[in-house]
């Protein structure tokens, strides 16, 4: 296993821990909190740093070219983590409790949605 592979899936799966802790324990609390959005910026980072280090090994496989499943997916899932950071930052920001309390119903579906392309990639790193 190359170093650059081992640092992709760590990030990757560190992406899993951060976003899944901020997802789950704004859902518990029912309200967003500044801790959560910590969370859920470092799990985008997290996500984005360990994409882009596995899309440079993909060039270099016989697996690279053309549109797959995996793909699109893997951005869907980074450009909704993208609005839902940047929302969950607005609405501390502007300290509006209305959004902030239904906030955790979005959380929900974008983590969800998230998934999909990080069971994709274990599957496809399986093979």
């Amino acid at each position: 296993m190359s170093a650059t592979l081992m640092i992709a899936i760590i990030t990757i799966t560190l992406a899993l821990v951060f976003y899944t802790i901020g997802v789950w324990s704004e859902h518990r609390s029912r309200t967003l909190k500044k801790v959560h959005l910590i969370f859920f910026w470092l799990g985008l980072c997290m996500d984005t740093t360990g994409t882009i280090l596995m899309g440079r090994i993909a060039e270099r496989s016989m697996f690279s070219g053309g549109v797959s499943l995996h793909g699109v997916t893997g951005a869907l899932a980074i450009i909704l983590m993208i609005v839902h950071a940047v929302w969950a930052t607005v609405v501390l920001w502007k300290n509006n409790e209305g959004p902030a309390k239904n906030f955790h119903k979005f959380s929900l579906v974008v983590w969800a949605i998230w998934l999909v392309p990080y069971v994709l990639g274990m599957i496809i790193g399986m093979k």
